[in-house]
């Protein structure tokens, strides 16, 4: 339980993790919450404070020494909360302040701007758990994006689902409205950390 609060404090206390508000307030002042650059620059910016932590500390030799201090439950649980968390948390906190700061009306779709940050960033650490690759890290989410953009505007346009920029902000009709997508992305980033945490697993325990 320590190393996933020690984790959490590492991930949002960051130099990483300022730079992803400051990116992201920036596009923000110069091209909006509408612009197709904000809703491209979700899956890139949110990956910046903890990605690359277990890569890291892999690299290193620091996870062996981890383990003596936690259980191999703690840490994987505590390296992926901490990414989703800080990924999600870069995004909320840079339109909030935005908005503050500007003193505009604060969008109403801040609990999906945090979910989608919090969903790329925990596939982000999925891809390089399963890639062994800082590549993948800051770019593997950005590029599933893209193509899923690609897929909705060529191939299914009636398929909702498939748009990551209506979960970030809906043009459509869903069923339960934004509740819906707020499930949909929640169980996405249960179904990524459990698919992290069964590769990390493995990759500990066979060195």
């Amino acid at each position: 339980m320590n190393s996933l609060f020690s984790d959490l404090y590492r991930a949002i206390w960051s130099v990483p993790f300022l730079c992803a508000v400051v990116l992201q307030m920036l596009i923000l002042k110069y091209s909006g919450f509408d612009s197709e650059l904000y809703r491209m620059s979700v899956p890139l910016v949110c990956t910046f404070p903890f990605t690359c932590a277990w890569l890291d500390e892999s690299r290193s030799g620091y996870t062996r020494l981890a383990l003596h201090r936690t259980s191999l439950f703690w840490y994987i649980a505590g390296k992926f909360t901490a990414c989703a968390v800080s990924g999600g948390c870069s995004e909320w906190l840079a339109a909030v302040i935005f908005c503050a700061w500007n003193k505009t009306e604060f969008p109403e779709n801040l609990s999906l701007i945090f979910c989608c940050g919090a969903f790329w960033a925990g596939l982000s650490a999925l891809l390089a758990a399963a890639t062994d690759s800082r590549y993948s890290a800051y770019g593997g989410a950005f590029v599933i994006c893209f193509f899923l953009v690609i897929l909705h505007e060529r191939y299914w346009k009636n398929v909702q689902y498939l748009d990551p920029f209506e979960w970030l902000a809906p043009q459509k009709d869903w069923l339960f409205g934004q509740q819906s997508i707020l499930w949909m992305l929640s169980g996405m980033t249960l179904l990524a950390g459990l698919i992290y945490g069964c590769i990390l697993e493995r990759r500990i325990s066979h060195g």
